[in-house]
């Protein structure tokens, strides 16, 4: 969407344009100069640094999630700064960046632990916003997270380039102007994964779901079975857990009373690692059920799941947004550069995250003000590559990347720790793109920016 037809650009225009007229009709019909105040945001920075927020989940049952966000969030103002090979900014489509920080000031940087809990979520980043100066938030890995944390930056009036955060609902009915996502969601998940599973395992089959009992886990849960019903397969049962569950043996034993024939673990992080344990340890991977062999999805994977999991993994399907085993210039590049400053590749929640960083710095640099109306504008339907994902870009109408989808598996004979899952197929975007009021995705409001001013 180009700019003249922006609707979150044109009121900061018409807003310039009254305090012009204004300031002329004190002076006489001369034009003037509008002195920088008339643009004033909150947290401006006027010194020689910028301050970004990262706001990561450092305990609870996503903090290797967070802790890798964080990792990756240090070498992104690593490489903004100057340091470093300079990552994927060098494959970037946009060169706007020049590694001298953003608009020439030193990027700093603060952190807060979320807990994966909204409340202290929303309370670091309070803190950083009103204490520390922060002019942008990014971070999470629960979507209950991402969402609180979106709302408090609309209401704050600055940006929030969320992190790992997959409900519907964050780019849905909880959508803000000043919120942008690039990770995948539920929906994507399941289009993807849809036909995969029709192909291995047949269209007749009967699917149990365990789901963690919070937004992302009833949008994944919605979006899986509307997907596999729509292929033949019948939804047995849907079952709400505590997302501070740490033993699922319970759950797991009321899936053996049923004729289900597979188990769907709407689980993330430490979650699946141990409802997954769970089931194979009660044997479901060896069971068959209505002459078929019983089996396991998990809908949304990681690498650092995987690794939680180990041989559990093998042989099943989900889905993921990135992979460091792909072979695009981007994803080598950032694979290298964070193999060689932390020893290992890193996760999606790492990639999505360093991206974001990039995606923000890019933006002020082209709009030329860290003002988060004109960042917003400068990211509103914005076409770019050479970031990991292939072709992609961020819709104006709902703030949510389009890009290809990864579908994976674990492998049955991995060669390293890391090497645990395997590329299947990967899903172009048009089979995964939604029209913006996609009944999913109904309700809510974009609204217009927030300055904070």
């Amino acid at each position: 969407m180009s700019s003249d037809k922006n609707p979150l650009h044109t009121p900061l225009t018409r807003r310039s344009m009254l305090k012009a007229s204004a300031a002329s009709a004190v002076v006489g019909a001369a034009p003037m100069i509008i002195p920088s105040t008339a643009h004033a945001y909150l947290n401006e920075p006027k010194g020689a640094n910028v301050t970004l927020g990262f706001n990561v989940p450092q305990s609870g049952p996503y903090a290797d999630e967070g802790a890798d966000e964080l990792r990756a969030y240090e070498l992104a103002v690593e490489h903004l700064n100057g340091g470093g090979d300079g990552g994927m900014m060098n494959t970037f489509s946009s060169k706007a960046l020049k590694g001298n920080g953003i608009l020439g000031k030193k990027v700093t940087y603060v952190t807060g632990d979320t807990q994966t809990k909204s409340d202290a979520a929303r309370s670091s980043a309070k803190s950083m916003i009103e204490k520390d100066g922060a002019v942008m938030i990014t971070g999470g890995s629960s979507s209950g997270v991402a969402i609180a944390v979106q709302g408090l930056c609309q209401e704050a009036g600055v940006i929030f380039m969320a992190g790992l955060t997959h409900s519907n609902d964050t780019t849905g009915k909880d959508k803000k102007a000043n919120g942008f996502r690039h990770f995948f969601n539920g929906y994507m998940s399941a289009a993807a994964l849809a036909p995969v599973l029709e192909k291995n395992y047949g269209s007749d089959r009967k699917a149990y779901h365990l789901t963690a009992d919070y937004t992302w886990g009833w949008t994944q849960e919605e979006s899986i079975a509307a997907a596999t019903e729509a292929k033949g397969w019948e939804t047995v049962e849907k079952v709400r857990t505590p997302l501070a569950s740490t033993d699922f043996s319970s759950y797991i034993g009321q899936v053996l009373k049923t004729d289900a024939d597979v188990l769907v673990l709407n689980h993330y992080g430490g979650n699946m690692v141990n409802s997954l344990t769970n089931a194979v340890q009660f044997g479901l991977r060896d069971k068959m059920v209505n002459g078929k062999q019983f089996e396991i999805i998990v809908p949304l994977y990681s690498r650092l799941m995987a690794s939680g999991a180990g041989k559990n993994v093998k042989g099943i399907f989900g889905s993921t947004n990135w992979h460091w085993s792909l072979q695009d210039e981007g994803s080598k590049a950032f694979v290298k550069s964070f193999g060689e400053k932390y020893g290992f590749p890193p996760s999606q929640a790492a990639h999505t995250c360093y991206v974001q960083t990039l995606l923000y710095a890019d933006a002020c640099e082209r709009a030329g003000s860290f003002d988060p109306c004109a960042v917003g504008a400068a990211l509103e339907g914005f076409d770019f590559d050479g970031l990991g994902n292939g072709p992609t870009s961020y819709r104006a109408e709902d703030h949510q990347c389009f890009k290809d989808v990864l579908v994976v598996k674990g492998k049955e004979n991995p060669s390293t720790e890391f090497d645990l899952l395997e590329v299947v197929e990967v899903t172009p975007r048009a089979q995964v793109e939604y029209a913006p009021d996609h009944p999913m995705f109904a309700g809510g409001d974009l609204g217009k920016c927030n300055t904070g001013a």
